[in-house]
């Protein structure tokens, strides 16, 4: 492969990976403008967010396996057009329940396309320093991504309008199909003799479970268990069990599970979830409401105020840890990660808001962001450590289903503690998920090639 093609995956890879992680953030912003302007109600206002991500978390393993079986090449280029076509309508939309289908679509594409980002990486990087440097860039970009997010959708609803947020995909969007083009030769994972099928009632499976358990867990968060209606709860439940057995007793499982004899892999994943818990959803929404509500930022500077955090994230992500990987055992550079992490979030913690921005969020902020910069790349490619590519769709779908789902359940069990305004209570548990991870990595990331030497 030559070296433009080889940085032009990898920019494929990280900007349809950014625009999938900006869509689930980038509306919370506006949601008050969009109440207005389409004159729904604050109860269903909130399924123009959750539609998104609902439909994100329950489409994730069918997506995934999708590169698996029916060649990465088309299924991302399917998945981006579809995003951009539902980015289009959404932004376009004349009632509320028009975007909100919207979003749902633009949700289903998300899950299609980002399992499929990675996917390229693992099938198109040997393992070693290359393909931990392009790890490292695209685990930068998506954890960064919530904080642009906010920043982007804070100065389109202020300076353009709120339907700027979802047309500024078509413009991104052709440039990545035009990109796709040119630099995605990655036909088919596997030869066409030996290709797996697609599980079909295994897919409908996952989504029923994964569908449930995120808007099971989402309600919970939202209004305690007395707001979790039975028959939710049912589903999800029933659809786990049928997912189990249907991976038991399928020719070709949507997970293989040959995964799950992996130790590492394993380990990876539920430490993955773990992370998500803090990085995912629950940091940056209670970083917004603190900035806004006990700090009195408007919408824009709240925005402006995850710079600290979003840039050590990305410099530290892509600048040190590979290099640091090169030298010292992955999982103690996960563990050193978190150690920051949670000490950054102790810092929210004890802080006085009187005390201003920079002292009560700009400094703990940049340890947090130091500590996720150090911790993500590890854990990504511990999940993908030793897979094959005829599965590397798969333990894609399978991280990208734990970040989402931990950081889902993360907030729940946050809100029904702590509520939106607890924030002392809210961070200090949040530390201790990741004093957790790190004492975690250390015990069970730990292998034998853990520490390599390029």
């Amino acid at each position: 492969m030559t070296r433009e093609r080889s940085w032009g995956v990898l920019a494929v890879a990280c900007l349809a990976q950014l625009l999938v992680v900006l869509d689930s953030s980038v509306v919370n912003i506006a949601l008050p403008q969009i109440a207005r302007a389409l004159s729904i109600d604050d109860r269903d206002v909130q399924w123009v967010a959750s539609g998104y991500t609902v439909a994100f978390a329950a489409a994730l393993l069918a997506g995934a396996r999708a590169a698996d079986t029916r060649g990465i090449r088309g299924v991302f280029l399917f998945g981006v057009s579809l995003f951009v076509a539902a980015s289009v309508v959404g932004g376009l939309a004349p009632t509320g329940w028009v975007l909100v289908a919207a979003r749902v679509v633009q949700g289903l594409a998300a899950a299609v396309v980002s399992p499929a980002t990675f996917t390229l990486l693992t099938v198109t990087y040997a393992e070693g320093p290359l393909r931990t440097r392009a790890v490292a860039v695209w685990t930068a970009v998506s954890v960064a991504g919530g904080g642009i997010g906010n920043i982007v959708g804070g100065a389109l609803t202020e300076y353009v309008s709120w339907r700027s947020v979802l047309l500024i995909n078509l413009p991104i969007g052709i440039v990545l199909l035009i990109s796709a083009h040119r630099y995605l030769d990655v036909r088919r994972v596997g030869t066409e003799a030996h290709r797996p099928g697609l599980d079909i009632i295994g897919a409908a499976f996952g989504a029923l479970a994964l569908g449930a358990s995120t808007v099971a867990v989402t309600r919970l968060g939202a209004g305690g268990p007395q707001a979790l209606p039975l028959s939710t709860a049912v589903l999800a439940v029933a659809g786990s069990i049928g997912f189990v057995l249907r991976l038991r007793r399928s020719a070709a499982p949507l997970i293989p599970l040959r995964l799950f004899a992996d130790r590492t892999v394993v380990a990876g994943n539920l430490l993955t979830l773990l992370t998500g818990a803090v990085f995912q959803i629950p940091i940056w929404l209670y970083l917004t409401f603190q900035m806004q509500q006990r700090l009195q930022l408007s919408p824009l500077q709240a925005a402006v105020g995850f710079l600290p955090l979003t840039t050590a994230l990305v410099v530290v992500g892509i600048g040190v840890t590979p290099r640091l990987m090169r030298r010292c055992p992955s999982h103690l550079v996960a563990a050193a990660g978190a150690t920051l992490a949670a000490a950054g979030l102790l810092g929210l913690a004890a802080a006085s808001n009187s005390q201003g921005y920079f002292a009560a969020v700009g400094l703990p902020a940049i340890l947090i962001g130091l500590g996720g910069g150090l911790l993500n790349t590890p854990l990504a490619t511990a999940v993908t450590s030793g897979v094959t590519n005829s599965d590397a769709g798969a333990a894609s779908g399978l991280m990208n289903t734990s970040k989402q789902f931990g950081g889902a359940m993360g907030l729940a069990l946050l809100t029904i503690v702590a509520g939106l305004t607890d924030f002392r209570f809210a961070y200090s548990a949040m530390a201790a998920a990741m004093a957790l991870t790190a004492a975690c990595s250390v015990v069970f990331l730990r292998t034998p090639s853990s520490k390599v030497r390029y």
